[in-house]
């Protein structure tokens, strides 16, 4: 079998972190067993890691020259790597491959998550030794569990990601052997030769996209997301809405534009939309030097990094699209559900955020593998970067006490911003004064009492046109309608795309 990447790839360690290689001179498996059993385990949901044998390392990085493994061991390392794997409980055998580069030759032993975690190793390889150990990874170090830790092994025994598991609605013929091999020759995997002429079902199994029992071959969720043409058939709402509102949010027109297919298609073509169409820039003079700078009214390094870290950790059990909501001042991307429990309110107000978990870790390594999100909670970092050099406003970042959504908000340059606003005085001149047309602002109560009614005589309204009518943010009509449900005045029936508001009376 051959690794789902590239020998290259792993000693650059742009795509997989340190913290999941491990890189060794020969292979000993006294150390590497425990690394093997740590990897499986995945406590943090990494995808496992990988073993380099053949390479010298300081401080978890590669030392060069390389040295390889010598042609009269590599036969002997893969039959001991092998025999070791047995004394695992439960039953647990690594992926291992010989990989050529710069004319030398590397034993590489891929170890992903495994499915019946926790697994065990023997603490010694002393023949007398009773002593078995759950290992675990934490950062780039294999160590014994805490209590704490033994504990959250077991709770994830039978809780594998959604993204990692076998789909039984699809059958292998749903994967697309194009779509395939574009993704493998793009990353450069050695997998791409083997995608010519080699078996299917075992080209499938190598990159780990199937399930593995032999007599019941079913793609995994990750595979069809990535390498179905309508992934959309097992995952409804898979799609990227761009919604635009030329006229402001109470105005007749808008825009709308969806994107589905392989998500990383749909999330390339949304981004090419987004450079295209809505991305402009213009020349601003400077009062304190004599050159003048460009801006844009969006950054599109930070515009990528929003909307391919929505795709990154939406929930794709969850039937609700990812959308772009492009407004005269500002763009909101919103996706479902909100992040992990870790990151609190308090943290996206100043941009620190340390994830544990991650919800889609198997995206997230093909994502990275093609160099659309960087991961690792580096996103605010990016966005923030490119906003600050375009003299941008600072974004917000919004979810709820719930975690049931995410918002990443974007506001326009200033500079944009008064051409809005002299556009609009122009328009305004033409019609009445606004201050004859100005609302009364209304009480709390009487905008709840006034949204239920008009649940009961409109069923079906949407938070949009209750957020146009009452002239509220999206925040404070979600909020209201969550006091509502508690208090039992109302009731959603159906999806939240087509369903319908019943109102008790």
């Amino acid at each position: 079998m051959a690794i789902p990447t590239s020998i290259k790839t792993l000693l650059s360690g742009d795509v997989v972190e340190w913290a999941r290689i491990e890189f060794k001179e020969t292979w000993d498996a006294a150390a590497s067993l425990k690394s093997i059993c740590a990897f499986a385990n995945d406590l943090d949901n990494w995808g496992g890691g990988y073993i380099v044998i053949g390479v010298q390392e300081d401080n978890g990085r590669p030392v060069y020259p390389l040295k390889g493994v010598s042609v009269d061991k590599l036969d002997a390392y893969q039959k001991n790597i092998y025999a070791k794997c047995k004394l695992l409980r439960p039953a647990y055998t690594p992926i291992i491959s010989v990989e050529t580069y710069q004319d030398k030759y590397f034993v590489v032993i891929w170890c992903p998550g495994g499915d019946n975690r926790p697994y065990s190793s023997p603490k010694t390889m002393e023949k007398n030794n009773k002593e078995r150990i759950h290992y675990i990874r934490k950062a780039s170090n294999t160590v014994e569990p805490s209590d704490d830790e033994e504990k959250d092994l077991y709770n994830l025994a039978n809780r594998v990601p959604f993204d990692d598991r076998v789909n039984h609605q699809a059958e292998l013929t749903d994967l697309n052997i194009t779509l395939i091999q574009n993704y493998l020759k793009e990353i450069g995997s050695s997998l791409y030769e083997k995608s010519k002429n080699g078996d299917f079902a075992e080209l499938c199994s190598d990159m780990n996209i199937i399930s593995i029992l032999p007599e019941y071959v079913k793609p995994k969720n990750v595979g069809l997301m990535f390498f179905c043409m309508e992934p959309d058939k097992f995952f409804p709402c898979t799609q990227i809405d761009i919604v635009q509102f030329p006229d402001g949010l109470g105005g007749d027109n808008i825009i709308e534009n969806t994107f589905k297919g392989p998500i990383h298609q749909q999330l390339r073509e949304a981004l090419q939309f987004i450079k295209n169409s809505i991305i402009t820039k213009k020349i601003v003079k400077s009062a304190d030097k004599a050159e003048s700078d460009w801006v844009y009214n969006y950054p599109y390094a930070a515009l990528e990094e929003a909307l391919a870290n929505a795709v990154y950790h939406r929930g794709y059990d969850i039937r609700e699209p990812i959308e772009v909501r492009v407004e005269k001042e500002m763009i909101e991307i919103v996706s479902f559900p909100g992040p992990d429990r870790s990151v609190t309110q308090e943290g996206l107000k100043r941009y620190r955020v340390s994830n544990r978990r991650y919800r889609n870790r198997r995206i997230g390594d093909i994502l990275k593998e093609l160099h659309l999100t960087e991961g690792r909670n580096t996103g605010f970092g990016k966005i923030l970067r490119a906003l600050e050099e375009n003299g941008s406003p600072k974004p917000e970042f919004e979810t709820d006490e719930d975690h049931s959504y995410f918002i990443s908000r974007l506001f326009v340059h200033e500079a944009f911003l008064k051409e809005n606003k002299l556009e609009n005085n122009q328009k305004g001149a033409e019609k009445e004064p606004k201050r004859s047309r100005k609302k009364e602002p209304k009480k709390g109560a009487e905008i709840r009492q006034n949204i239920l009614c008009q649940m009961e005589e409109n069923p079906k309204i949407t938070q949009v046109k209750l957020m146009e009518e009452f002239e509220l943010t999206r925040k404070q009509v979600q909020k209201i309608i969550k006091d509502l449900q508690k208090e039992g005045l109302i009731e959603r029936q159906g999806s939240n795309r087509s369903g319908r508001w019943v109102v008790r009376k």
